[in-house]
């Protein structure tokens, strides 16, 4: 064990190792000074950086090399073997580097690095606003400040306490296994937070930002990233006080307060994700929960039926009770009547029925709207020095060769990062491939790529096993990809995407682990 608690893994790094026992391109982890190291060796070159992921403490040993980066098994983060740094989120926070000291073949890591510090950006805003305070925007700022931008950066949110860790309160802060701490995600030093104040308007030729209490706001670059909205059902009692949607910390806060404070029966309307996540948080807090949802196998939309199926029998092993096929007709004080007549008793209701990009104030700014604010593919709106990114972005998609909005956490934070490299004038075009993860109580579901719709659906493995890829095609290629247990199958499906690599991802298929 280390001084700290850490179990220290692998040889010792400082009495050293030799250098013809590192396989080219292949991490091992060792430990100095109670520390774990992951340790790269690419071509002569030998790296040395954190063995832990800096997002949920992901293990980086069990991740894939990418050229000079390392990828987390858990959540796809991304880090440069060269400098720690963090370059694709989920990630933000950079990881230590050692040097490396070489003697003959024995290699010797015992003394860290100091931080690599950016030089100043040569194309640089004078003051940057961002509307909308999110996982795009928090990844946004944090990476102005990485790149050594130095000028004003102001964030426009509505709710205290500012950007959160929003997966989390639909799962373990829900459940209660989060404490309060962990759910704030916090902004870089020196930037400002304007909580409580939402932008109502944005002039896009005095570049200017209203907030609802009248302050304007100027900006040399503007980040728009507003978001989604939960839709609410046009039923009667939709807007009851005991009827919730999830979105903020507020709703999870308010929910939980119910849950805690007598409850005894939930009713979710909406065998969605975020649905089917709030009725194992709810159960895992000792509620009767059932779920309503007009498809007759949940998630199958996404999943396909069989890994829809699964889903649905994890849920129904720990308690909750579906009522598929069937749609809400009211929603009364203590029950929810359905279409066919059931009566479902409740003390608390949560609608995951879907979200709405909030597209108002890009439309009342003359921003081009279509499903979303519409962007370039370095992220740019039909506007100068703006810019969107997150659950609102409507943005081509390199691989299908069409315009997508995609709702995922991940998505958000990398196109936050892609865009403030576009505003310090380092812009790509954006590649980043989709990914999200999804529990249901024990079982982890990881989604790489981007299908709407699929002709063809191949699984490799088991899914009633719990080890399994499956592949969604259409016309034979493959557009996502979902994984139960194969951590690295999914991390290899998304490099091979991002390189348009068709033959590297039926290999990372019929690989397995």
């Amino acid at each position: 064990m280390g001084g700290g608690g850490q179990e220290l893994l692998g040889p010792d790094l400082a009495a050293g190792i030799p250098l013809s026992s590192l396989e080219p391109n292949k991490a091992i982890v060792g430990h100095t000074n109670g520390e774990n190291v992951l340790v790269v060796r690419i071509g002569d070159d030998v790296h040395a950086i954190g063995a832990t992921c800096t997002h949920y403490g992901g293990p980086l040993g069990d991740g894939i090399v990418v050229g000079t980066t390392v990828r987390c098994p858990w959540h796809h983060a991304c880090f440069d073997l060269r400098t720690g740094i963090a370059q694709g989120a989920p990630a933000l926070g950079d990881l230590p580097c050692w040097n490396v000291e070489r003697s003959g073949d024995l290699v010797q890591i015992r003394t860290k690095r100091e931080p690599a510090r950016p030089a100043p950006p040569k194309e640089a805003p004078s003051s940057i606003v961002a509307v909308g305070a999110g996982a795009a925007t928090t990844a946004f700022a944090t990476t102005l400040r990485k790149e050594g931008y130095t000028g004003p950066i102001t964030v426009v949110g509505g709710e205290d306490p500012g950007p959160v860790d929003r997966p989390n309160l639909s799962k373990d802060y829900l459940a209660g296994n989060a404490p309060d701490e962990w759910i704030p995600l916090g902004l870089p030093d020196g930037v400002e937070l304007v909580a409580n104040d939402p932008a109502k308007a944005i002039d896009v030729r005095a570049k200017t930002v209203t907030t609802t209490s009248g302050r304007v706001l100027a900006y040399d670059a503007l980040l728009y990233a507003t978001g989604a909205e939960p839709s609410r059902l046009p039923i009667p009692g939709a807007d009851a006080p005991h009827v919730h949607t999830l979105r903020t910390l507020a709703d999870s806060r308010a929910i939980i307060a119910k849950a805690t404070s007598g409850a005894k029966r939930a009713v979710v309307i909406g065998a969605s994700f975020i649905g089917l996540e709030v009725a194992a948080s709810l159960v895992a807090r000792g509620l009767e929960v059932h779920v309503v949802g007009p498809e007759t196998v949940p998630l199958a939309r996404v999943l396909g039926e069989d890994l829809g199926r699964l889903v649905m029998k994890v849920h129904e092993d720990k308690g909750t009770r579906f009522h598929l096929g069937k749609k809400p007709k009211t929603i009364g004080a203590s029950s929810v009547e359905l279409d066919d007549g059931t009566s479902l008793p409740c003390d608390l209701v949560v609608l995951g029925v879907g979200v709405k990009p909030r597209v108002a104030l890009a439309e009342s700014a003359g921003l081009k709207v279509d499903r979303g604010v519409v962007v370039d593919e370095e992220l740019r709106t039909s506007a100068p020095s703006v810019w969107a990114a997150g659950d609102v972005a409507r943005y081509p998609d390199p691989r299908s060769g069409e315009s997508i909005r995609v709702e995922h956490w991940v998505v958000a934070e990398r196109q936050g990062q892609a865009a403030a490299r576009a505003m310090l004038g380092s812009a790509t075009a954006y590649r980043d491939v989709p990914f999200f993860w999804s529990a249901h109580h024990d079982l982890v579901l990881a989604y790489v790529g981007h299908a709407a719709s699929w002709d063809a659906i191949e699984v490799f493995g088991s899914i009633e096993g719990r080890d399994c890829a499956v592949a969604y095609r259409k016309s034979g290629n493959v557009l996502a990809v979902a994984t139960i247990n194969r951590d690295k199958t999914s991390l290899r499906v998304e490099a091979a995407m991002h390189d348009g690599d068709a033959a590297a991802i039926e290999a990372a298929l019929r690989a397995g682990g």
